[in-house]
């Protein structure tokens, strides 16, 4: 046992507020396969942390992925989690599978599945990877959470407890409404599940200074949404549309002690009640941070408060680089609502106007990426300052874009160039590796292949190379149902059955009334 990783664990535990400390018969290691900082940062983590601890004859100890090459100790008892008869993993996209492998290997454990005795720990996942498609985890994990686990967690933790036998348990499981058991479901994963509406909204446990968001403490103002985007795990067909929390509930569960308070969802100002709740904020003299501003949601008072409560960055998204593409993946966010976010990120003296942007989505053309370097130019002309933060496209899983093929490296390598020299000097460019992106789109529209090969990469190192050797030593292909990018006519067929609510069944599939 490194005592140099006790030390580490042990001054990251001093600095926390919240830490649960429980003794009971029955103990859950709950990690995340990221390290610590990003960890502490996920809302989701932190609700099962809680959920977990507050469960009968149950204890839950956090472990992360290790910044150094010691042991994984847990922070709550510093024993190492392959002691625990349950390993819980919260994993929030596909490109933290790797993340998943180490930590198993630091704890003891057989990596796969199938080579796991009886007496092995049992290994479950959960977060929100299980929105669009979890199999590439299926060969390491013996369950899956799918979807919302506040309930189904502890579910499965209780019935863990009570199992006589691993293979009597599995079959327990696999019965759960949302559970998915890789050795009886296959690649077929359920539906996600859906709390009750009561148990929202969700908030922080621990509250610490070694974070993305140091200090702050994070509350849902909804979850879900009610938009229709086509590429968005989130959208309204997915989750069941968004589900806003009582402004009387989010500010009752606020600490009086937090000075640092973060709203949190998919679409936070889209909640109907959003300036009332931000204005009882920013007057209780408490910063403010939210995770997602849409740009057709802002308005004066909004930005002034958001100036108020410690803003300096207004950060909105448009995600299609022309009006053109953004109609066709219906991201309802148009050069009227850019342009007014740049007015009032300026008025109100806030130093960055940060737009996101994807490259390479179905449908973009060169001349696409033309007209967002031209209205970028404008918006420049207005702010004075503005950074696109551009990632390429990756279709995922329970979406109507599903299938869509990656639109090749050298193509978004080569619009990212495009957009690189048509910016110099009016706006600055912060682009997401195309490389990795494809990896993460592999794996995004992967089977148990994928997964097997993301073994392969990690074993071999992790370089691009060594995903790509692994990705065809395996034979792992996208599984999605469609084969070749969609043309435009069949693009406003998606789009029409977007709006409609017809299940989506691929780009080939007649409309039906």
């Amino acid at each position: 046992m490194s005592w140099d990783t006790i030390a580490r664990l042990r001054a990251l535990v001093a600095d926390e507020t919240g830490t649960l400390r429980r003794e009971a018969p029955f103990r859950v290691a709950l990690i995340y396969p990221s390290p610590y900082h990003v960890a502490m940062s996920s809302l989701g983590y932190q609700a099962m942390y809680r959920e977990l601890n507050a469960t009968d004859g149950v204890a839950c100890d956090r472990a992360m992925l290790p910044e150094d090459d010691g042991p994984l100790l847990t922070l709550e008892r510093e024993r190492p989690v392959g002691e625990y008869p349950l390993l819980a993993f919260s994993v929030a996209y596909e490109l933290e599978l790797p993340g998943v492998l180490t930590c198993l290997q630091r704890a003891g454990v057989p990596l796969l599945r199938e080579e796991r005795g009886e007496g092995a720990p049992l290994v479950v996942a959960g977060g929100p990877l299980t929105f669009s498609n979890p199999v590439p985890l299926a060969p390491f994990c013996d369950a899956i959470v799918m979807g919302e686990g506040e309930e189904l967690g502890p579910e499965v933790v209780r019935r863990a407890q009570a199992a006589g036998g691993k293979d009597a348990l599995l079959g327990d499981l696999a019965a759960l409404p949302g559970v998915y058991v890789p050795a009886i479901h296959g690649d077929a994963p359920p539906p996600i599940a859906q709390v009750a509406d009561d148990r929202l909204p969700a908030g922080s446990q621990v509250l610490t200074p070694h974070t993305e968001l140091a200090s702050m403490f994070l509350v849902e103002a909804a979850r879900g949404c009610s938009r229709g985007c086509t590429y968005c795990v989130m959208r309204r067909s997915t989750n069941h549309g968004m589900r806003a929390a009582p402004p009387e509930r989010i500010l009752g569960a606020i600490p009086a002690a937090a000075r640092r308070v973060g709203l949190v969802g998919a679409a936070v100002t889209d909640h109907p009640r959003i300036a009332e709740i931000v204005r009882a904020i920013v007057d209780g003299g408490r910063e403010i941070g939210i995770s997602s501003l849409r740009a057709d949601r802002l308005t004066d008072e909004l930005v002034g408060l958001l100036r108020r409560g410690g803003y300096r960055t207004l950060t909105v998204a448009s995600d299609g680089a022309s009006e053109r593409v953004r109609a066709l993946i219906e991201r309802k966010t148009y050069e009227r609502h850019l342009l007014r976010a740049a007015e009032l990120a300026k008025r109100h003296g806030l130093g960055v106007l940060k737009i996101y942007m994807m490259v390479g989505v179905p449908g973009e053309e060169d001349a696409d990426i033309d007209e967002l370097i031209r209205f970028t130019a404008a918006l420049a002309d207005i702010h004075g300052r503005v950074a696109l933060g551009v990632a390429p496209f990756v279709a995922k899983r329970q979406t109507p874009l599903d299938g869509t093929p990656f639109a090749g490296i050298p193509v978004v390598e080569a619009r990212l160039e495009r957009l690189r020299r048509g910016l110099a000097g009016r706006a600055e460019l912060r682009p997401t590796s195309a490389r990795w992106a494809w990896v993460e789109y592999m794996l995004a529209q992967g089977d148990a292949r994928a997964g097997l090969a993301a073994l392969d990469a990690w074993r071999a190192g992790g370089s691009f190379a060594a995903w790509k050797r692994a990705f065809s030593a395996r034979g792992a292909t996208p599984t999605g149902p469609r084969a070749r990018v969609p043309t435009t006519a069949e693009l406003l067929t998606i789009k029409r059955r977007s709006v409609s609510g017809a299940p989506h069944r691929g780009a080939d599939a007649p409309v039906t009334s």
